[in-house]
């Protein structure tokens, strides 16, 4: 089997199917027979007059059906639009995103009327093959919680739609000098009052054993030396693994997509501690890849167990200031009103274009893999192509790919996969990976 992936494709409108470089990027992507992609936004029309949701990705995306097309066009097969846009326009939204992308033909995971369509593999069926997509997000909340999370169906109450969420606990780490001031701050700021109250009353469950809380969000925990360790909640890595087995059991090769944008340290190249945990965990399990988009930038690559694992395949379609409207309380958020245009939303948001997802130049750079396994399922090849978004073309041909001049995003991408065990033959904008 042979496959290609890219990560987020942020659409809000048409794309020409003879713009300079999109032939380029179609016959790279049509080497493969499975060729998947991030589809970031809701799709329905306007006229439909779905409300915005108080829970939404950063920005309200909404694209009209025929966009679809316009991503078929280049070649894809398969995708999810389970990411952090999902739930931008409430459930309605969902169900409508959910009708039209079925209607589209392509096969699509990660969202459902509930939790357990939402979690349940996707199947592609080739005359080489039957390949499994399974698909989560990490991206509606950083919590053991489910704002957004679709709900499973009880005996008497139906499902809640949504995307599959992994749900993610974060605690920092502290010396038992830092504890010992932490805990006399928290007493004397009442900072837990109502939690306490609440778990007193059975609403909240206890902290875990040893850690002390700021507020319902906020956990630490005693450790050697300061740092913040995020974990993925068990139930959601079991409701993985129990996918997993069942995509096994009725396809060749399986397929696993994370929407995540959380990080490591400083750096937004660096994912944080639970990707690689949950990347490493899906192979464990029987994935045969791991896709990884969310951040909107290149991050790191691994070999791991013969697999590949992509943390973040970037952008491929970067189209965020083309959203033409949005509700009236994210106007309010800067200061406008929705009779003022998105023109002046945007310009204050990126501090006159200056920075921003269609402003720097990491945004706007990304790579796409080409890999190929045997009947066994084993990797023997993979090689990539970069690709540039048009920085500084203007907003009416920006956002779209094509291959970039030279290999100067593929030297960048060497350099932060390279702790990872990761070598690189480069030829101008492509690359071999040595395996």
């Amino acid at each position: 089997m042979k496959f290609t992936a890219v990560g987020d494709a942020l659409i809000q409108r048409r794309i020409p199917a003879d713009y300079p470089g999109f032939a380029g990027v179609r016959e790279w992507l049509e080497r493969a027979q499975v060729r998947y992609f991030n589809l970031e936004t809701t799709v329905f029309r306007e006229t439909e007059g779905l409300w915005g949701s108080s829970l939404n990705g950063g920005s309200y995306l909404r694209a009209d059906p025929e966009i679809l097309e316009d991503c078929k066009r280049y070649g894809f097969n398969l995708t999810s639009f389970c990411n952090n846009h999902t739930m931008d326009y409430s459930t309605a939204g969902v169900l409508r995103t959910l009708a039209n992308v079925t209607a589209s033909g392509l096969v699509h995971a990660g969202c459902g009327q509930n939790l357990d369509q939402a979690a349940a593999p996707a199947y592609l069926d080739l005359a080489e093959g039957r390949v499994a997509l399974i698909a989560m997000t990490a991206s509606m909340n950083s919590e053991f919680e489910n704002a957004g999370m679709a709900g499973r169906q009880s005996r008497r109450v139906p499902g809640r739609p949504g995307p599959n969420q992994l749900r993610i606990r974060e605690t920092l780490i502290v010396t038992p000098q830092q504890m010992a001031q932490l805990e006399v701050i928290a007493e004397a700021t009442e900072v837990n009052g109502a939690l306490n109250i609440s778990r007193a009353e059975g609403y909240s469950l206890p902290a875990p054993e040893g850690t002390l809380d700021f507020g319902k969000h906020v956990h630490f925990r005693v450790g050697d030396k300061p740092h913040k360790e995020t974990v993925c909640h068990p139930a959601d890595l079991q409701r993985l693994e129990d996918s997993i087995r069942q995509a096994r059991f009725q396809c060749d090769s399986v397929l696993v997509a994370l929407h995540a944008h959380q990080l490591a340290g400083t750096s937004k190249e660096q994912p944080a501690m639970f990707m690689e945990e949950f990347a490493h965990y899906a192979i464990d399990h029987g994935a045969d890849a791991v896709i990884g988009h969310g951040p909107h930038l290149l991050r790191p690559m691994e070999i791991y167990k013969g697999k590949p694992i992509f943390y973040s395949l970037g952008d491929f379609i970067m189209q965020n200031e083309n959203t033409p409207y949005s509700p009236e309380d994210y106007y309010e958020k800067y200061g406008f009103t929705s009779a003022d245009p998105m023109h002046d939303l945007f310009k204050k948001r990126t501090k006159n274009f200056t920075v921003g997802l269609m402003s720097t130049p990491r945004m706007m750079e990304s790579v796409i893999p080409f890999w190929e396994t045997d009947e066994e399922g084993r990797l023997v090849r993979l090689e990539l192509l970069a690709i540039e978004l048009g920085l500084g073309t203007g907003k009416g041909r920006a956002g779209v790919p094509r291959p970039a001049a030279d290999g100067a995003i593929l030297q960048r991408f060497a350099a932060m996969s390279a702790p990872y065990g990761v070598e690189m033959e480069i030829t101008g904008n492509r690359a071999t990976v040595k395996l």
